[in-house]
């Protein structure tokens, strides 16, 4: 898209997800990226809460990444967590953990955070040193910033046939909570949302696309 050129001629994106469904979303921006995956320390101290839980985790997965980011290049990374009744859900080990986490989140409206990081590295001046005014080394430096969305979902209730069923048909051990909205569970059982769809998804991507407009000139 022509209104890109400018930006697209002067950054490489790079998209730090593994998620097919952050690659889709970031895909229907019109804007040329590459998908890597990052391998990252995704744990976190005991007392964040809600949102500072994905903030804390997609900077630190742009953090693993920085050593190998270029001046010319931005690296987007995100994270997504379900929060209801005051506990984090992230991604489920096994179908028993996937179930009892539908099971929690039936007839309840629970809270999707996702938070992206936006990381570059800009060119910083170190002091001359004296005797040396005109010389000056050029280094870089990591610049992030992280924007949160939240939306709230409302489940309704799930039979516990309901939850097998979705559990041994869709295997949602990729995802926080234990399920995919655009997937069948959505379907059935989300009778109201406030927010973003796409955030529930795990990438809002109107977020994106504002820190892009109002960051780089395109």
């Amino acid at each position: 898209m022509f209104i890109f050129v400018y930006f697209l001629n002067n950054m490489e994106i790079i998209l730090g997800s593994q998620s097919p469904r952050r690659r889709e979303l970031m895909a229907g921006l019109d804007l040329p990226f590459t998908a890597i995956t990052i391998d990252a320390d995704e744990s976190y101290p005991a007392d964040l809460q809600a949102g500072d839980i994905p903030y804390f985790i997609s900077r630190a997965k742009a953090q693993a990444y920085a050593p190998k980011l270029q001046p010319n290049q931005l690296l987007i990374t995100a994270d997504t967590i379900v929060w209801v009744d005051g506990h984090m859900l992230g991604k489920p080990h096994d179908a028993d953990e996937a179930c009892a986490m539908l099971r929690a989140l039936s007839g309840k409206t629970h809270q999707v955070y996702t938070a992206v990081t936006f990381a570059r590295k800009l060119p910083t001046m170190d002091s001359p040193l004296e005797g040396f005014s005109q010389l000056s080394t050029l280094n870089s430096q990591l610049v992030l910033s992280t924007l949160v969305d939240c939306t709230h979902v409302t489940f309704a209730e799930l039979t516990d046939a309901e939850i097998d069923y979705y559990v041994s048909h869709y295997r949602p051990f990729d995802k926080a909570g234990a399920y995919g909205v655009q997937e069948w569970i959505g379907y059935i059982a989300c009778t109201g949302m406030n927010g973003s769809y796409f955030n529930v998804m795990g990438f809002p991507v109107h977020l994106v696309y504002q820190y892009l407009k109002d960051h780089f000139e395109f």
